[in-house]
Protein backbone atom coordinates (compact mmCIF):
# COMPACT_ATOMS: atom_id res chain seq x y z
CA UNK A 1 0.00 0.00 0.00
CA UNK A 2 1.27 3.59 -0.52
CA UNK A 3 1.52 6.03 1.20
CA UNK A 4 -1.62 9.15 0.47
CA UNK A 5 0.43 12.19 -0.93
CA UNK A 6 -3.19 14.21 -0.59
CA UNK A 7 -6.54 14.09 0.65
CA UNK A 8 -8.89 15.62 -2.18
CA UNK A 9 -7.94 13.10 -4.70
CA UNK A 10 -11.19 11.19 -3.66
CA UNK A 11 -13.20 14.17 -3.75
CA UNK A 12 -11.89 15.22 -7.30
CA UNK A 13 -12.91 12.50 -8.52
CA UNK A 14 -15.72 11.95 -7.18
CA UNK A 15 -16.91 15.70 -7.95
CA UNK A 16 -15.45 15.11 -11.68
CA UNK A 17 -17.69 11.78 -12.28
CA UNK A 18 -20.48 13.64 -10.77
CA UNK A 19 -20.17 16.55 -13.50
CA UNK A 20 -20.18 13.53 -15.81
CA UNK A 21 -16.52 14.95 -16.97
CA UNK A 22 -13.53 12.53 -18.39
CA UNK A 23 -10.30 13.27 -17.14
CA UNK A 24 -9.38 15.07 -20.35
CA UNK A 25 -12.00 17.53 -19.84
CA UNK A 26 -10.93 18.65 -16.64
CA UNK A 27 -7.41 18.84 -17.73
CA UNK A 28 -9.03 21.37 -20.29
CA UNK A 29 -11.05 23.24 -17.84
CA UNK A 30 -7.78 23.27 -15.61
CA UNK A 31 -5.69 24.87 -18.32
CA UNK A 32 -8.54 27.49 -19.10
CA UNK A 33 -7.91 28.61 -15.36
CA UNK A 34 -3.76 28.40 -16.22
CA UNK A 35 -3.00 25.06 -14.05
CA UNK A 36 -1.18 23.25 -16.86
CA UNK A 37 -1.94 19.64 -15.80
CA UNK A 38 -2.13 16.05 -17.94
CA UNK A 39 -4.38 13.73 -17.69
CA UNK A 40 -1.77 11.13 -15.98
CA UNK A 41 -0.83 14.11 -13.38
CA UNK A 42 -4.50 14.25 -12.89
CA UNK A 43 -5.16 10.57 -12.29
CA UNK A 44 -2.06 10.43 -10.04
CA UNK A 45 -3.78 12.98 -7.92
CA UNK A 46 -6.96 11.40 -7.66
CA UNK A 47 -5.10 7.86 -6.57
CA UNK A 48 -3.31 10.34 -4.21
CA UNK A 49 -0.05 9.15 -5.13
CA UNK A 50 0.83 12.85 -5.79
CA UNK A 51 0.92 15.80 -3.72
CA UNK A 52 -1.29 18.75 -4.53
CA UNK A 53 -0.26 22.95 -3.17
CA UNK A 54 -2.29 25.12 -2.15
CA UNK A 55 -2.03 26.82 -5.54
CA UNK A 56 -3.43 23.70 -7.34
CA UNK A 57 -5.66 23.11 -4.96
CA UNK A 58 -7.15 26.88 -5.38
CA UNK A 59 -7.52 25.90 -9.33
CA UNK A 60 -8.74 22.39 -9.32
CA UNK A 61 -11.53 24.11 -7.00
CA UNK A 62 -12.05 26.66 -10.07
CA UNK A 63 -11.65 24.45 -12.90
CA UNK A 64 -14.56 22.04 -10.83
CA UNK A 65 -16.69 25.20 -9.94
CA UNK A 66 -16.82 24.30 -6.60
CA UNK A 67 -15.62 26.01 -3.41
CA UNK A 68 -12.39 24.98 -2.11
CA UNK A 69 -13.82 23.39 1.24
CA UNK A 70 -15.58 20.75 -1.19
CA UNK A 71 -12.42 19.18 -2.05
CA UNK A 72 -11.50 18.43 1.46
CA UNK A 73 -13.02 15.05 3.66
CA UNK A 74 -15.59 15.46 6.00
CA UNK A 75 -13.40 14.49 8.63
CA UNK A 76 -9.94 14.42 8.24
CA UNK A 77 -7.28 11.42 8.47
CA UNK A 78 -5.59 10.86 11.99
CA UNK A 79 -2.05 12.25 11.71
CA UNK A 80 0.99 10.97 13.13
CA UNK A 81 4.61 12.66 12.79
CA UNK A 82 6.69 11.77 10.65
CA UNK A 83 10.51 12.47 9.47
CA UNK A 84 11.37 12.94 6.23
CA UNK A 85 12.20 9.55 5.82
CA UNK A 86 8.74 8.61 6.45
CA UNK A 87 8.94 6.98 9.53
CA UNK A 88 6.85 7.74 12.57
CA UNK A 89 8.45 10.21 15.16
CA UNK A 90 8.69 8.68 18.40
CA UNK A 91 6.59 11.41 20.93
CA UNK A 92 8.76 13.13 23.60
CA UNK A 93 8.03 12.88 27.45
CA UNK A 94 8.99 15.28 29.50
Amino acid sequence: MHQKKNIIGPQVRKLRVNLELTQEQLTARCGVVGFDISRATLSHIEAQLRGVSDLELVLLSKSLRVDVSALLPRSLPPWHPTDRSGRKNKQKTY
